[in-house]
This record gives C-alpha cells, sequence and structure tokens, in this order.
C-alpha cells in the first residue's frame, strides 16, 4: 500500500477535509433522496436538533452539500429503514448498515446511561407493560404519555415516568424509532424494524471502536489523534487504541499537518490526501453551515483547523450574546470567514439576516460579497422566503455592499 503525503499545509488539510466530507466541490446534480442518504453515509452520522430558526439544523447540514432537497426525504427513509436513529455523537441519524456497531454500544458505562437503566429498572413493571402495549397495539409516541395531572389509578397514573421509561428502552436498544410524525419520535421495538435480529448480530466493542475511528478518519479527511474520540464520543483511550490497530493493518497512514503535528489519513483518502498535497483541491463554494455541522461540532478542531472560535448562543443568556441567537458559520473558499444570525419569516415571504459578523482580519473582496449574496439569494428561495433583508453587519459598510449585490 502506498504512503499518504508526508505533511498537509493547513489549507490543504482543510480542503481535505471539505473535500471528504462532500462540501467541496458542491451537488453536480439535482438532490435526489439517494443523495441524502448519500450524504450521510459519507459523514458516517447526522446530527438531530430541534431547534428551529431558518431550518431544523440536520436540513442545514445536507443543504451545504447537495443543495436544495425535500426534508421529507430524511423521514421517508427512516421509515423505510435505510437509516436508523442512535445515540452516537449525539442523537443521531446513521446508515441502517451501520447497525451492528450501534448495537455494540448499548451497554456502555456512561453516566447518563447509568441514570437511564437505574429509571427503568426501578419502573421495570411500568417498562413491561409499555414493551406489551407496543407489541399489541403498534407504535407511540412519548407525547402520548404526557398530561398535566397523572390520572389517579392504575397504569395510566404513571405517565410522566413512561417518557422516561421509554427514553431509557430506547438508549439500551430495545426499541428503535420507526419513524417521526411531525418530527416527533415514534416508538417501535426493535422486532418491528429489524425482525431478523439477534442479540449476537452485534459487533464486539473492539470491533466497533475499529469502525468508528476507521469511519471518524475518513470522513475527517485528515485527522490528529485528539480530534478522533469526539466524533463518536469516545472514550479517548479506546480511540487511541482502536487508531494503533488501524495503523497496524494499514488502514490507515501517518501524515502530518503544518503547525499541528502528526496525523492521519484513511487509505481510502490516500489519492485526494496527495492531490490537497500538490495544491490541487481548491475550494470554491461559499456556504452557510448548521452550528452541528461535522465541520464545526468540534470547536477544538474548528479553532486548530480554521482559527475559528465558536459558540451557539441560543443557551446564552439574551443579555450575555454577542453574535446572536443561531448563527451559522460562513464557509468562504475553504476559510470560516464570519457568522449570520438567519430568521425565516415564512409567512411574510422574507429572510432576514439580523446580523453578519465577520472574522476579525479577514477584508470582504467583491468576490466574497458576490458569492455570498447568491448564497443568501439560493438559501433563502430554498426556505419559501424569496427576499433577503439586512438588518445590520459588522463592519456596517458591508450591508450596503450585499443590499446592492443582492439587487
Amino acid at each position: 500500500m502506498s504512503n499518504g503525503p508526508a505533511s498537509l499545509s493547513m489549507p490543504a488539510a482543510r480542503a481535505l477535509l471539505l473535500a471528504a466530507q462532500g462540501i467541496e466541490p458542491g451537488p453536480a446534480t439535482r438532490a435526489t433522496r439517494a443523495s441524502v442518504l448519500k450524504s450521510i453515509r459519507r459523514m458516517g452520522q447526522l446530527q438531530i436538533d430541534t431547534i428551529s430558526v431558518a431550518n431544523r439544523t440536520l436540513y442545514l447540514v445536507l443543504h451545504s452539500r447537495i443543495g436544495d432537497f425535500q426534508t421529507k426525504w430524511l423521514e421517508q427513509l427512516l421509515a423505510s429503514g435505510k437509516i436508523f436513529e442512535a445515540w452516537s455523537h449525539e442523537a443521531c441519524f446513521l446508515p441502517s448498515e451501520d447497525y451492528p456497531f450501534a448495537a455494540a454500544r448499548f451497554d456502555e458505562e456512561k453516566p447518563w446511561k447509568k441514570r437511564y437503566r437505574a429509571f427503568v429498572d426501578e419502573h421495570r413493571a411500568t417498562a413491561d407493560e409499555l414493551i406489551e402495549r407496543i407489541r399489541a397495539t403498534g407504535p407511540v409516541r412519548s407525547a402520548d404519555f404526557e398530561r398535566e395531572e397523572p390520572r389517579s389509578g392504575g397504569w395510566w397514573n404513571q405517565r410522566k415516568h413512561e417518557k422516561l421509561v421509554l427514553e431509557g428502552l430506547f438508549a439500551d436498544g430495545t426499541v428503535m424509532v420507526v419513524r417521526r410524525d411531525n418530527f416527533q419520535r415514534v416508538y417501535g421495538l426493535r422486532e418491528m424494524v429489524l425482525p431478523d435480529w439477534e442479540n449476537h448480530h452485534a459487533a464486539s466493542l473492539n470491533s466497533a471502536d475499529d469502525f468508528m475511528v476507521s469511519r471518524t478518519i475518513e470522513a475527517l479527511g485528515i485527522t490528529t489523534a485528539r480530534w478522533i474520540a469526539d466524533y463518536y464520543r469516545m472514550p479517548v483511550a479506546r480511540a487511541n487504541m482502536a487508531l494503533t490497530r488501524l495503523l497496524d493493518s494499514g488502514d490507515v497512514v501517518e501524515s502530518a499537518i503544518e503547525g499541528l503535528g502528526k496525523a492521519y489519513v484513511h487509505r481510502t483518502n490516500l489519492a485526494l490526501a496527495t492531490k490537497a498535497a500538490k495544491g490541487k483541491l481548491k475550494p470554491q463554494r461559499t456556504v452557510l453551515l448548521s452550528p452541528f455541522d461535522p465541520i464545526v461540532w468540534h470547536r477544538q478542531r474548528a479553532s486548530e483547523l480554521f482559527g475559528f472560535d465558536y459558540r451557539i448562543e441560543c443557551y446564552t443568556p439574551a443579555e450575555k450574546r454577542v453574535y446572536g441567537y443561531f448563527t451559522l458559520p460562513i464557509l468562504h473558499r475553504g476559510v470560516l470567514v464570519g457568522r449570520l444570525d438567519p430568521k425565516a419569516h415564512r409567512s411574510a415571504g422574507y429572510f432576514e439576516v439580523k446580523s453578519l459578523h465577520l472574522e476579525p482580519g479577514f477584508e470582504p473582496s467583491d468576490c466574497f460579497v458576490s458569492e455570498l449574496a447568491g448564497t443568501l439569494t439560493g438559501f433563502a428561495s430554498w426556505h419559501g422566503t424569496p427576499e433577503v433583508r439586512i438588518a445590520g453587519t459588522n463592519p456596517s459598510c458591508l450591508r450596503d455592499e450585499l443590499v446592492r449585490s443582492l439587487g
């Protein structure tokens, strides 16, 4: 097996990451349901979050890679069994063929899983009755059991407990998400989704670790050791042991990133890495990223590789926010150059840029302004809000330039 390049510059490493993730060179054809699945397979997982300002964050991740698509395709892939939902990086959609590796992690001794197990054990009778109800009458939602005041008498007075029981049964694989209705989880027994599943089909923990580290390195294009464990939220020690095994097998080869030190490339990306090292991968796109995009979800990697210090501020008190409630990182030709706080006013038909902040030291060229205006136009149109309104920018002169470019 040929070795990868001895070292990549920072720009080359960023270019390799964007190519491996499918952001560059961008979609060559119109998006289809198949391209949604292909994108999830390429990333390894798609993080789910319920925050929706411009749109749900997972839809933004896909849009940055495949362009305009129908969000219902994602739900159709779930209902048809092409993808499944599990705790991974966080709550994520994963390709169905990866289920044996996800199943290997159900018994992990993580504190939050221990709390769920303890709760299910404490309410074992409720859990058993809930399982039998699903088996007898079909899938349920957590909302089916929510009441302001529990009813008295019998099983039904434990409805508030049942929501937590469902989550506990989901965490250990007893139930799965069979579909989403209005984005709400609908839970069924695993046998309803995977009728042929047996517990011995689960991968061993070592095999699962090797798979996750291999998939991480492949999905990131090139990575330092310190970035690996975060991708699937693995214990660092296990990730390091898996990395050693993959180096021994030749599935992963050693390289380096200038200024960051030793790094690793998956064998499937060797040709792409060589191309990047020769300066033949030139990022050309200007896109808006989700706060939960793999490009930026590991804050340390975003800082070290892009020099971009990012924190989503929706969890920050309003008076302490610097950039806005739900800022989207702006990626311009391989560099994270700013962040934009959006709001889609669908009933009024316009897309608002509440604020836009460029990174210190970045000087916006006419090319950047034109490309960002085009990106905003397409982004707003996909949201069904064709008019773009710019409320404020930093620097302030950028607002007038954008407005002129938007026409």
